[in-house]
């Protein structure tokens, strides 16, 4: 039954991570497409990536990402009532990757679903679930971001195939108590946007009720790139707004991880310090909806994000979708 006489917020009590065993250099690239490590490294910051095996799916990335957020928090499976899980390469048309993930935990209560924002997906789905648990429905949630983007790609397309990898990653969010003040812990605010007009600039050309097939994915980088620094610095800027503060109030700020250059350009219009920037795409690529919470549990396992710390997260992907998140960890 929803309580409405106490101020909820949603607080993250645990994450956990998995990638593909299969690791990729650019080096091993090199062998099959026309580039170099050079071309890669110097555009994008890419040094590695990871792809998904035989037997490896969205889904048992995702299971296991979650067990491992679930240990984390110290919590069992049976205290889960909400999964969100972002993706765009579902196991299925249907159903939800989130469900496969429910019953693989033996999950048979609360409710699971999927949210497709591509790139932005895990910024989506960290807001929706705040919503549930900020209103006192739901208690406690894992958020997902996971993705095969390898098996979207065309690896004849060197601007592309080389950008994309797999992997997942997962938070346990709680409803807690909150007086409300910035200073209290938990999801402070968040802000999301779309434009459809741009989808041609970004995304796979198929889908059931068009062709049939799952199709390949198609971008043009340099109009991502004109349009991703304006677009995220926006949402970014509303964030502060609506909590009173800077950039340097931040102590952390862990963008999609697509493009280092996208990154240290955003940053730089914000005046965020190069030192508190978390970067993991040298060693993943762009792991969609998977990136940003790939990259927060790289920074929490060696130490960087600790309890307390504020944080951005901030993401653009296809259709154009994009949006913030500011969280006190």
């Amino acid at each position: 039954m929803t309580d409405l006489r106490k101020n909820w917020r949603s607080v993250v009590e645990g994450i956990g991570s998995c990638l593909p065993e299969k690791r990729v250099t650019n080096s091993d690239l090199e062998k099959t497409v026309d580039t170099t490590d050079e071309w890669i490294v110097q555009r994008t910051g890419i040094r590695e990536r990871r792809i998904a095996g035989p037997g490896e799916t969205t889904s048992t990335l995702a299971t296991r990402a979650a067990m491992e957020a679930l240990a984390n928090a110290g919590r069992v499976a049976a205290d889960v009532d909400l999964i969100v899980l972002a993706t765009s390469t579902p196991d299925y048309t249907f159903p939800s990757t989130a469900t496969q993930v429910q019953a693989a935990l033996g999950i048979t209560h609360g409710a699971a679903f999927d949210v497709q924002a591509v790139c932005s997906g895990f910024v989506y789905a960290m807001t929706i679930a705040d919503k549930f648990l900020a209103s006192g429905s739901h208690k406690c949630a894992l958020v997902i971001g996971a993705e095969t983007f390898s098996r979207l790609l065309d690896w004849s397309d060197r601007t592309t195939c080389v950008l994309f990898g797999d992997g997942a990653g997962a938070v346990v969010l709680v409803a807690q108590e909150s007086e409300g003040r910035v200073s209290d812990r938990g999801v402070l605010t968040s802000h999301l946007r779309s434009d459809g007009r741009h989808r041609e600039k970004l995304f796979v050309d198929g889908g059931p009720s068009t062709t049939g097939t799952v199709g390949h994915l198609r971008m043009s980088g340099k109009e991502v790139f004109r349009h991703a620094v304006g677009m995220v610095t926006d949402v970014m800027r509303d964030a502060f707004a609506a909590t009173g503060t800077t950039a340097d109030d931040l102590d952390w700020f862990v963008p999609h991880q697509a493009n280092e250059r996208i990154i240290d350009a955003s940053a730089e219009k914000l005046g965020i310090a190069p030192a508190k920037i978390v970067k993991t795409v040298q060693m993943h690529g762009n792991t969609s909806a998977a990136s940003i919470p790939l990259a927060l549990s790289v920074a929490c396992a060696d130490g960087r994000i600790k309890r307390g710390d504020l944080v951005m997260l901030e993401a653009m992907g296809g259709g154009f979708t994009w949006g913030s998140v500011m969280v006190r960890w």
